[in-house]
């Protein structure tokens, strides 16, 4: 199995369990009450990650931004998450914001200059259509 292979099966396995906790959350608190209790979670797990670094995080300006960055983005993106899945179906709530990764690869080729190939472009078709048809 390649080195990466098990990670990414376990973070697979993980965020399935993130999409699927919001809806069963909702239906006892209101969505923002619940993104304060996840941000709890995250401290929690924040700090285990803190402790095996024994409290002495890598710095550089940049990657602590960008880091802060993400968990902004992150949180608020789980807002609306948290706030759709109290309206909505979980599964068409969860298939839709599944497209994250195209936006992810937009932003890769047009600031990294990660090429975009034809296969690639397809694929994104697929997932669109995937989410299309799994809405319906």
């Amino acid at each position: 199995m390649e080195n990466w292979l098990a990670g990414a099966l376990v973070a697979l396995a993980l965020y399935g369990f993130w999409g699927f906790f919001p809806k069963l959350a909702v239906g006892y608190i209101d969505p923002r009450s619940a993104l304060v209790y996840e941000v709890l979670g995250a401290l929690a797990v924040g700090g285990l990650v803190l402790a095996k670094l024994d409290c002495r995080p890598q710095s550089h300006p940049l990657g602590i931004l960008f880091s802060v960055l993400t968990g902004i983005a992150g949180m608020t993106g789980t807002l609306f998450y948290f706030n759709a899945a109290s309206k909505g179906r979980i599964s068409v709530v969860v298939s839709l914001t599944a497209l994250y990764p195209l936006v992810t690869i937009i932003l890769a080729a047009l600031f990294l200059r990660e090429p975009i190939t034809p296969q690639q472009w397809l694929g994104m078709a697929c997932a669109v259509l995937a989410i299309f048809l799994l809405s319906a």
